[in-house]
């Protein structure tokens, strides 16, 4: 298996392209698919600069519905017309950041539920023997608090919280081994992992997900205390992670001094 990431938040040369999003391209004895698309068409830009054919993808992803990882579909359906895009049924659904001074919408550019080939899908769905998707994560153990300011807009224009059950999460099998592809983990990195157990009856042998641990107004006491509960347990696990996007940096060094060689960031251009 060949992963490689399209687009993340900072980058590995001068010549890609970084940008807050994510999106990544990888490469099974079946399958080129890609699972997301960055906030614009740089992502596509990135895959030239590193080799990926875009119009091979036979298959593409979204992992949840923000703009951050949909802004560059409408640009790969230019490039490639023929692979389906899946995403789940809700993606499309107003959803917003919301404080006592911020309404900004934040869902995808609804031109893209206009394309032939996206494919709206609810829940679990094994597409083949190598890739299937799961949804519906309900749990909230260490629940990442920016979700706090994560919300849907009503049809008479309040809000509530979003329960994120447009996320969704890819699962790579080939070769004996099981990878986990999560966008942000809004559902929480360990709620997702116990989902995948219960589905899976394992662990698995990778995960690349963003851990939505960021905060623009710095970490409290408690906000530390939960990111250390949260390395220690998956340090117990046997999987490696690779992390960046909405993880932030200073969770990510917290988390890197207890998870040591479990625990790998990944930028734009890296290559797995």
């Amino acid at each position: 298996m060949r992963i490689i990431c399209l687009m993340e938040n900072t980058a590995l040369a001068d010549n890609i392209v970084s940008e807050h999003g994510f999106s990544l391209y990888v490469e099974t004895k079946n399958h080129k698919l890609l699972i997301d698309a960055g906030q614009s068409d740089a992502f596509a830009e990135n895959a030239k600069s590193l080799g990926v054919d875009l119009s091979k993808v036979d298959m593409a992803m979204l992992s949840h519905g923000h703009y951050d990882h949909s802004g560059g579909l409408m640009k790969f359906a230019e490039i490639n017309e023929k692979a389906p895009i899946y995403m789940q049924s809700n993606a499309g659904g107003e959803y917003y950041h919301t404080n006592d001074t911020l309404e900004k919408y934040i869902g995808i550019d609804k031109d893209i539920l206009k394309l032939p080939q996206v494919r709206l899908i609810d829940g679990n769905v094994r597409i083949d023997d190598g890739i299937s998707v799961f949804a519906g994560v309900k749990g909230r153990r260490h629940f990442p608090s920016g979700n706090l300011e994560l919300t849907v807009k009503l049809s008479d224009g309040t809000f509530i919280q979003d329960d994120f059950s447009h996320e969704q999460y890819v699962v790579i099998e080939d070769n004996g081994k099981r990878v986990l592809i999560s966008g942000c983990a809004h559902n929480g990195i360990l709620n997702i992992l116990g989902e995948f157990k219960k589905l899976y009856g394992c662990e698995p042998d990778m995960v690349i997900s963003g851990f939505h641990l960021m905060k623009k107004n710095g970490y409290s006491d408690e906000d530390v205390e939960n990111i250390k509960v949260i390395a220690a347990e998956l340090k117990a696990m046997d999987t490696t992670f690779y992390t960046g996007h909405c993880t932030g940096e200073e969770p990510f060094a917290i988390m890197k001094d207890i998870m040591g060689d479990k625990l790998h960031y990944i930028h734009s251009g890296d290559e797995i």
